[in-house]
């Protein structure tokens, strides 16, 4: 598995899919760095010569790339100033409830987190033993 920029990329992938375990690069991203550094797409991670790997590096560290630490940083401060001027969208995030308009009443379980049943209990030794 080579490492680029610190990150395990797989290297049994071809490179355009391997590309993609970087954080901040997607399918149109990727296929725009390998193109930038004249690799070909369809080349195992693993056959990347290390002069490859160091332009591929170059490449990524370039200005016009955000990608992994910076990136996340970026995300988060984005997320606290919206918690901070207290907008909608911060409200939702300090709540941990979805943040563009999804519904609510049904679904949402990835933000809301497992459910909490609420009501009665209606087994007999069940009730004696939380009332105490």
């Amino acid at each position: 598995m080579p490492r680029v920029l610190g990150i395990e990329i797989p290297g049994k992938k071809q490179l355009a899919y391997s590309l993609r375990y970087i954080y901040g690069i997607g399918p149109t991203r990727a296929m725009e760095v390998i193109e930038k550094t004249g690799l070909d797409p369809v080349k195992k991670a693993d056959d990347l010569t290390d002069d490859e790997v160091r332009r591929l590096t170059e490449v990524l560290q370039s200005d016009d790339y955000r990608i992994e630490g910076d990136l996340r940083r970026e995300v988060q401060q984005n997320i606290r100033r919206l918690i901070s001027i207290g907008s909608y969208r911060g409200l939702r995030h300090r709540r941990g409830l979805p943040v563009r308009g999804q519904r609510t009443s049904t679904n949402a379980r990835t933000r809301k987190g497992p459910k909490k049943t609420v009501g009665a209990v209606r087994d007999k030794a069940t009730r004696k033993a939380t009332r105490g």
